[in-house]
């Protein structure tokens, strides 16, 4: 039986496997694991290659949101505007600071946040939007920061699905006050273990999140402000190093297979995702909407196709933040894409006739019931 992952790391990693271990090697023999050259050089190579005026390395995506709410001075009694339909890290990074989120629903096609739904959910203590640009898509920027400025609130974009993605014209992590990355290796530029980056125009900004990431310290020893461990370790910087020259390819392979799935699914009960105007699409995932669902889930399965849930249970109704006060039905846009997205296997290495394979799955599975 044919088998389709939703990766094939193994895969990528033939294509360069020389490179990384001549990297690896390069560090272990200078024994600088910490805060080595390599680290500077990947902050200067995403800042060149984004028009980034800062990039600051970081420990994982996670710790990117983390410290760059730190740096806005996010926590206390503020509240933080943000979609419910994303990783828990989004919202996590907020409810750690003290500050309090308040979710949003969602675009139905983009997944992103609604725009027409921020403004009745801003208050006097609301401080901040994140916007995420979900499974590789930028959200509405210009009606965003449009919203933020007239209120006088901070944008903080989590990009961390989105590398290479484009907004009219711009790259993600240039559209709002400061923006994270993640380079988990599962991502779009997978890292081999954690990592994450911080792009922000600002310099005050970006001088905090530098020091924020080594304990708030100014100079050794010196502590201007309590901040935490969140430096990129320099083997994992030099190994992204070797990777990010064939990000542009990789992203063009995404591209050829999200083409060939809304070709092969032209007509079938699913719907393929949608692109808006001026978007550039990196498809982290290829996510359709259907019915039946975990059927069709199961379906693929019994056939060797692997298929992801991303992701079941909106953050409103998590068990954590119960608190809250959110009840079902609160965001009935979000709620029901919980219950219908599927994304399919759109990886770099996915090859012509695993994507007529997994579309014919899916197409039979339709047929058969």
């Amino acid at each position: 039986m044919r088998s389709v992952g939703m990766l094939d790391l193994k895969a990528e990693y033939a294509l360069f496997r020389d490179e990384v271990r001549s990297a690896i090697e390069a560090v272990l023999e200078s024994q600088q694991f910490i805060g080595g050259p390599s680290v500077v050089e990947l902050e200067r190579a995403f800042a060149a290659q984004y028009g980034i005026t800062h990039a600051v390395a970081v420990s994982n995506g996670t710790d990117a949101l983390l410290c760059a709410m730190m740096a806005l001075e996010i926590g206390g009694d503020d509240e933080v505007v943000l979609p419910s339909f994303t990783f828990f890290a989004t919202a996590g990074a907020v409810s750690r600071l003290g500050a309090r989120p308040i979710f949003v629903d969602i675009d139905p096609r983009t997944f992103n946040l609604d725009p027409a739904k921020i403004e009745a959910a801003i208050t006097p203590k609301t401080r901040a939007i994140v916007v995420v640009h979900l499974f590789g898509q930028c959200a509405d920027m210009d009606a965003i920061n449009t919203i933020a400025k007239r209120h006088k609130l901070q944008v903080i974009e989590d990009a961390a699905q989105a590398i290479d993605a484009k907004y009219q014209g711009r790259p993600a992590g240039a559209l709002g006050d400061i923006a994270c990355f993640s380079f988990y290796p599962t991502k779009n530029l997978g890292g081999f273990g954690e990592g994450g980056m911080i792009f922000t125009g600002d310099e005050r900004l970006a001088t905090l999140c530098r020091q924020l990431r080594n304990h708030g310290e100014s100079q050794r020893y010196y502590h201007d402000r309590v901040g935490g461990n969140f430096r990129l370790d320099t083997m994992k910087a030099a190994i992204l190093l070797v990777k990010l020259p064939r990000l542009d390819d990789f992203t063009r392979r995404r591209r050829r297979n999200a083409d060939r799935y809304d070709r092969l699914l032209a007509g079938s009960p699913v719907t393929t995702p949608f692109v808006a105007d001026g978007c550039e699409h990196v498809y982290h995932q290829y996510s359709i909407l259907c019915d039946r669902r975990d059927e069709l889930m199961a379906y693929l399965r019994d056939r060797g196709v692997a298929s992801g849930v991303y992701y079941p249970v909106p953050l409103h109704l998590q068990k954590c933040f119960a608190d809250l006060g959110y009840k079902a039905g609160s965001l009935p846009v979000t709620e029901q894409t919980c219950k219908r997205v599927l994304s399919i296997p759109c990886h770099p290495m996915l090859g012509d006739d695993d994507a007529k394979y997994v579309a014919k799955c899916i197409e039979e599975f339709f047929e058969h019931s």
